[in-house]
């Protein structure tokens, strides 16, 4: 198949505001990760911090939830500040994908997203806008469970068990059945619930439905659910779907701000896959991995840096 012709419209900017990790500071300190779409909440937040938990390092920010997971997996922070609403993966199927080693704080606008985890315990939150003497009480909070945790790894080898953040208020008893006290699957169970309610309430035209193309000197809408993947080359992104490929200008980053997060999924820096054309994953050498299309010759690469979405299967 000849390669398709470069679209014709003019290339967008450099992103200004993408996910960054920050220098790492002293050894054994507490490493904590803000996760916001709003560039100015993350600044608003990470000042309170810095005056309520002067130890504390900010060890990176990240805009949405995908950007969110990769960083945990780089950075490997004790605490997550985690929106609940952003564009793309939203914090909860994030969380998800960050295992019970990491403590959670949701951050929501929302108050009636807290009833279904937060009241039994499962994670701590902050209602938007936060007052300084809530986000008090979660730092307080915090750093007793962050100690604790490391002085039974210590005890045990390095093999703690698993708390919550709000586990302090369910042993004194103010918060009934603390999923904190019960096996990870039950945790998962109450994260899964709220992501599903999290997409049945989320505006319909959130997600792309379409993908607008050049092709040849024609103008090509390919259905979404079409794709198998996308890949970029420099300047320009690959589309391959089921009835021929094209090239566009948007960016990886752009692209998964509209997909849906559980069927398309970032396996490189530089690759986007549709798991439904997914025919089996091989693991490869180093933590990677090589992805095979059901029907196709060609295989994906999976980077180190993204093989964790295939831990769970």
């Amino acid at each position: 198949m000849s390669r398709p012709t470069p679209p014709l419209d003019d290339s967008p900017g450099d992103e200004p505001d993408v996910a960054r990790p920050r220098a790492s500071g002293a050894s054994g300190a507490v490493r904590a990760l803000i996760v916001d779409d709003e560039p100015l909440l993350r600044t608003h937040l990470a000042h309170h911090l810095a005056r309520l938990w002067p130890e504390l390092e900010i060890a990176g920010e990240a805009r949405n939830g995908r950007e969110a997971v990769d960083l945990a997996v780089q950075l490997q922070p004790d605490v997550v500040f985690l929106d609940v609403h952003m564009p793309g993966m939203n914090g909860v199927e994030a969380a998800r994908l960050m295992g019970t080693d990491v403590q959670i704080v949701f951050v929501t606008a929302y108050e009636q997203y807290a009833v279904a985890a937060f009241e039994q315990g499962a994670i701590d939150y902050l209602v938007k806008p936060f007052d300084v003497e809530r986000l008090g009480e979660s730092v307080a909070r915090l750093r007793r469970r962050i100690a604790e945790r490391r002085r039974m790894r210590v005890g045990e080898g390095g093999l703690g068990q698993v708390t919550s953040v709000a586990g302090d208020a369910a042993e004194a008893g103010e918060v009934p059945g603390a999923l904190g006290k019960l096996p990870a699957g039950d945790l998962d169970a109450v994260l899964s619930a709220l992501a599903g309610e999290l997409r049945r309430r989320a505006p319909a035209g959130d997600r792309l439905q379409w993908i607008r193309a050049s092709v040849g000197q024609m103008i090509k809408l390919i259905p979404v659910d079409e794709v198998l993947y996308f890949r970029s080359d420099e300047k320009y992104t690959l589309v391959v779907w089921v009835g021929g490929e094209a090239l566009i200008r948007k960016s990886i980053r752009e692209l998964l701000d509209g997909l849906e997060p559980e069927t398309f999924i970032q396996i490189h820096r530089s690759t986007i896959v549709n798991l439904r054309f997914v025919a089996q994953v091989i693991k490869g050498p180093n933590e990677t991995a090589e992805v095979h299309l059901k029907g196709r010759n060609e295989t994906l690469s999976v980077s180190r840096n993204h093989v964790h979405w295939f831990r769970q299967y």
